[in-house]
């Protein structure tokens, strides 16, 4: 192995221990809980021991800096250390490994910038607690009211508010940071590949071309609750029956659309064995190659959705929590990525920070193979020699733009 593989094994067995759920084998890492506060510790503790200066940004966002926080034009690395539930180690956690090791080697190699550098842990970035995905960086860009974000609140019905006061944050101070992002010249994000595509390349590295637009919708559906006994078949209004005939639904509409709909987690009232529901919930997780693909998509699905309740007897109502238009990289950071790494280009359908930030900043995305293609999963993986290669194409990266 490598040396760079050696200290990528190193660091990334300081980090990999933490919140990892039993049984499975994969992460409880939820944002503003105890072992997400622990996970920020471990990052302090790495950045401080680099002697770069660490602050804490008006939206829980961690930044450690090696140059002045205050000066121009700075180059920001970075991911985010939350999880989904039982997830994968690498989402997130690898591109803040790397970043911090990509440090290391810019001063092995003797490279003095001319730039600030970063490296930035962005909060709630999955929504696996509060329930909008990339919560830190919409925060900190504007892109999320920050009374709305207040209102937040997780299944045990706890505020965003209250969480991020017991961290010692002030929530009077959440939303948009315009000095910040004015003072950052480029974001590069690098992260675990969440597909085969690199797999089948036989590439340890790949460039991201863009991201596919995507949404997270809530619906709700609500008929009529009753004995699961003694209530006769054709007498039911049962929302329960509504919602599955949804989830084939949006199945049949992704395949006919070439796009992706997930049905992942839904919530039921009274939630008991020997009752009809009279209440139940469902998020819809919907993504295309492009805007009016995604557009078509949802409006079949609901209208299916709508159809089912008529005929169920039931009632169901569909409402947008986040929609993320689609992002092309193609600044300056992505064209030199891919010229002067000699990588596979390719797109993804996962939302990210990186894609959040392109927006405001010249944003590039870095991916590291993936072995099994699985994420959001225990099964998740990389190998620390490609995760070796990462670092060392995100070294490069990062010495050229902090000239």
């Amino acid at each position: 192995m490598t040396m760079t593989g050696e200290r990528f094994a190193a660091l990334w067995g300081s980090l990999s221990p933490i919140g990892r759920a039993g049984g499975d084998g994969g992460y409880l890492r939820h944002s503003w809980t105890d072992t997400d506060l622990v996970c920020r510790e471990w990052f302090v503790e790495e950045a401080l021991d680099r002697d770069l200066e660490v602050e804490v940004d008006r939206n829980g966002n961690l930044w450690a800096w090696w140059g002045s926080p205050e000066g121009d034009g700075a180059v920001v690395t970075g991911s985010h250390l939350d999880s989904v539930p039982h997830g994968g180690g690498y989402d997130g956690p690898l591109g803040v490994v790397s970043g911090l090791l990509a440090v290391d080697r810019l001063r092995e190699r003797g490279v003095t910038p001319s730039r600030p550098i970063a490296v930035v842990v962005f909060t709630e970035e999955e929504g696996a607690r509060f329930g909008v995905p990339c919560l830190g960086s919409r925060l900190l860009t504007g892109a999320f009211d920050p009374a709305q974000a207040l209102r937040l609140q997780d299944r045990d019905g706890i505020y965003l508010a209250d969480a991020m006061g017991k961290a010692g944050l002030d929530v009077d101070a959440l939303g948009p940071d315009p000095s910040r992002l004015a003072r950052i010249g480029a974001f590069v994000e690098l992260h675990v590949e969440q597909g085969r595509a690199l797999d089948v390349l036989d590439a340890p590295v790949g460039v991201a071309s863009g991201i596919w637009p995507h949404g997270r919708y809530r619906l709700d559906f609500s008929g009529e609750g009753n004995h699961a006994g003694t209530t006769r078949m054709r007498d039911r209004h049962d929302p329960m029956l509504t919602l599955a005939h949804t989830v084939l639904a949006a199945d049949e509409a992704a395949r006919a659309h070439g796009a992706h709909a997930t049905v992942g987690r839904v919530d039921v009232a009274p939630n008991a064995t020997n009752a009809i529901a009279a209440r139940a919930s469902a998020w819809l997780d919907a993504r295309a190659a492009d805007g009016d693909t995604l557009d078509r998509l949802v409006g079949a699905i609901q209208q299916r959705a709508e159809e089912r309740a008529r005929h169920d007897g039931t009632r169901v109502t569909l409402a947008a929590e986040s929609v993320t238009g689609e992002v092309a990289f193609a600044g300056d950071v992505s064209r030199l990525a891919a010229l002067e790494l000699g990588a596979p280009v390719l797109p993804t359908g996962a939302g990210h920070d990186a894609g959040v930030l392109s927006k405001h900043v010249d944003t590039g995305m870095l991916f590291v193979r993936n072995p099994t293609g699985i994420s959001h999963a225990p099964q998740e993986s990389a190998s620390d020699a490609d995760c070796a290669v990462g670092v060392e194409k995100l070294t490069d990266l990062l010495a050229r733009l902090s000239q």
